[in-house]
Order: C-alpha cells, then sequence, then structure tokens
C-alpha cells in the first residue's frame, strides 16, 4: 500500500483568474514542478489519484441549491466577479471547483477506506472562506468542509477535526460548523481585523458548538517562535483531549515571510513542525488518517519547496531543504504573548488548558 494519495488534475489550471491575480494556475505548477524534480512523483510510498467532480447532492450537504446553481450559471455566461473584492470566475470555473470539492472527498474516501494511510489534495480554488451561500477570499466552494460533512455522512464519524493554518482565518469553515460539536475548528491566523474581520478570540462556536471554535489570531509579523507556542500550548492540548477521529487540514502557505498576500513572518520550518505533531496525532488516535488540502500559498519561490518539505513527511520520504529560521521584534512578540494568554483563558472554560500568564 501507499502511504500517500497525492490527489490532482490538470483540469485545475482551467480556473482562471486574470492577469496578476495571486491565485493563479502557476500555484499548481510550481507545486508539481517541485514534486517532479524532488522524485515524489515516482516514489512508490506517494500515487497520484485523479479526482471526480463532486455530485449536486454532496455538494448540498454544505452548500444552498440556490448559491450553486448561481455560480453554475455565471460561468455559463463567461465568468466574471462573484464579489465586491477579488473573488473572480471564468467560464469553467464552476466545473473546476465541483473537481476541486470532488479532490477532497476522494482524499477523504481513500483514506477511510485504507487504501493509503494520508492524502494531499492539490485542488484549486482553494475553499475555507466560502460560506453556506457566499463565495470569498477567491474561494468558490469549502472544500474542506464539504470532506467534513461527507466523513459523517457516509462513515458516521462525529470528531472531525479541522486545522487551519492558513494565513487567514476560514471564515466559511467556521461558519458552516460554528453550531456543532461534532467538528472541532481550529485556526491559526493572523489578526483578522483587516481581513476577514472574523476569526477573534472570543468566537468560541453557539448552541451544541460552543467550545468548538477556537480561534488563534496573532499580530502581523509572528515568527516562528510564536506561532510554534501558540500551537503547542493551545492546539496541541486541545486535539489531545478531543480525540479525533480523521484530521483534516487547510493547508494554507501564505504564512511564509515571502508571501504577498500574508502578513506572518514564518519560515518553511514552522509547516514541518506543524506536521510532526499532526501526523503523531493521528497516528495516537485515528490510525494516521490525514487528509491535507490546499488553500492559500502565493510566493511562488517557496511554495514548491514548504509543499515538497510538507509531502515528503508524510509519505516518511527523506527530505531536505534550506530555509532561514524567522525571528519577531519584542513588540510582536509581547503582543503574541498577550494573545496567547487570553485565548488560553478563554478556551479553559472549555478545555483542560493551563492559562497561567507567560514570562515576556
Amino acid at each position: 500500500m501507499s502511504e500517500t494519495a497525492l490527489i490532482y488534475s490538470h483540469s485545475y489550471l482551467h480556473h482562471k483568474t486574470g492577469h496578476r491575480h495571486p491565485e493563479s494556475p502557476s500555484r499548481l505548477r510550481v507545486i508539481m514542478r517541485e514534486l517532479n524534480k524532488n522524485g515524489i512523483l515516482e516514489n512508490e510510498r506517494c500515487m497520484i489519484v485523479k479526482p471526480e467532480p463532486i455530485s449536486i447532492k454532496d455538494l448540498q450537504l454544505v452548500h444552498k441549491r440556490d448559491y450553486i446553481q448561481q455560480i453554475n450559471h455565471i460561468c455559463n455566461c463567461g465568468g466574471g466577479l462573484l464579489d465586491k473584492e477579488d473573488t473572480v470566475v471564468s467560464a469553467r470555473s464552476y466545473e473546476v471547483a465541483r473537481l476541486a470539492a470532488g479532490g477532497a472527498l476522494k482524499a477523504a474516501d481513500m483514506v477511510m477506506q485504507g487504501k493509503v494511510r494520508n492524502a494531499f489534495a492539490f485542488v484549486r480554488p482553494p475553499g475555507h472562506h466560502a460560506g453556506p451561500d457566499y463565495p470569498m477570499g477567491f474561494c468558490i466552494f469549502n472544500n474542506v468542509a464539504l470532506a467534513a460533512a461527507y466523513l459523517q455522512k457516509r462513515f458516521g464519524l462525529e470528531r472531525v477535526l479541522i486545522l487551519d493554518i492558513d494565513a487567514h482565518h476560514g471564515n466559511g469553515t467556521q461558519d458552516i460548523f460554528y453550531r456543532s460539536n461534532k467538528v472541532l475548528y481550529v485556526s491559526l491566523h493572523e489578526d483578522p481585523i483587516e481581513f476577514p474581520l472574523t476569526g477573534f478570540v472570543d468566537e468560541v462556536g453557539e448552541d451544541k458548538g460552543q467550545g468548538y471554535s477556537v480561534n488563534i489570531p496573532l499580530p502581523y509579523g509572528t515568527g516562528d517562535k510564536i506561532y510554534l507556542r501558540a500551537f503547542n500550548e493551545i492546539a496541541a492540548p486541545i486535539i489531545n483531549q478531543y480525540k479525533p477521529q480523521f484530521i483534516l487540514v487547510s493547508t494554507g502557505f501564505d504564512n511564509h515571510y515571502a508571501d504577498p498576500v500574508g502578513n506572518m513572518s514564518l519560515s518553511a520550518y514552522s509547516y514541518t513542525k506543524i506536521f510532526d505533531h499532526i501526523l503523531e496525532s493521528a497516528e495516537k488516535f485515528c490510525q494516521g488518517k490525514v487528509v491535507a488540502v490546499l488553500e492559500g500559498g502565493y510566493g511562488m519561490r517557496f511554495l514548491g519547496t514548504m509543499t515538497y518539505a510538507v509531502t515528503a513527511k508524510m509519505a516518511k520520504i527523506p527530505y531536505s531543504f534550506r530555509d532561514k529560521h524567522q525571528g519577531t521584534s519584542v513588540k510582536v512578540r509581547r503582543k503574541g504573548e498577550k494573545t496567547i494568554n487570553k485565548v488560553k483563558k478563554i478556551q479553559s472554560y472549555f478545555w483542560n488548558i493551563n492559562s497561567q500568564k507567560m514570562s515576556s
């Protein structure tokens, strides 16, 4: 059995966003070129799998029928701008978005059926900003949320973890599961004061979902040390208590210091450290069941490197890369520590977290 499935289709390149748009087909070209250059695509521990379009029935697990029809209609008319900002579709974007969602479901299916231990879905357009009836932030259909809902429906899972490590808060994912106790949504992201205006520390869920939304908004310029500290002191103990039956990772690479869209300052090493813990937790709680789904990541210089390192780690293939560890200023560090303390205090109502103040 191969260790890792790589979900990919050349059709993902047919979603056209226009000249100079950061969410371009070049992202996947860079990723696949790097994986090929480093021998990942030919390694027996990996298998490339073509996705299938998600059915309309499964699409409605998360999205409203009228919204789905609206996207189809706009694309049939040649495409255009879906929101007031930057979510663009072209003539073939509806079919490509269905294929992206289908890629996430295919990955979840293969892992649940034991065909592979884990999977990385290299899909576009990304999904975590898309809500039940709205597009946002380059996203049309919410790939990760659809995979979580599918796991609940088909396999009866009741404890699905969605860990979101994109630079921006996944407002759509949170919106979809905000009142559910069957999905734990944990997000580490940059201060959302400019975008998407959700993901603040006091957003913890409602009704049955209270305590199942964990938001860790970190200051602009957060480096490796504070980011990993936030993960280790908040996300990790909550995940350990939750004991997930399946782990989905909204994997955005736009936290990197060279990314033109994100405002964080992480190096590639933070991603390998996070995935160390994810894979370890998966082995401990759910027989290694992990699906990573591509979200953001727009810096072409390091996007391939980070994807290669994470994929190799998932497949247990030796790898090496070079990057610079990123520190931060005293001001940002103290602000980050203050945020961590605040989140710990709030989440301690729901989880066993040490809320004692850290020294600065």
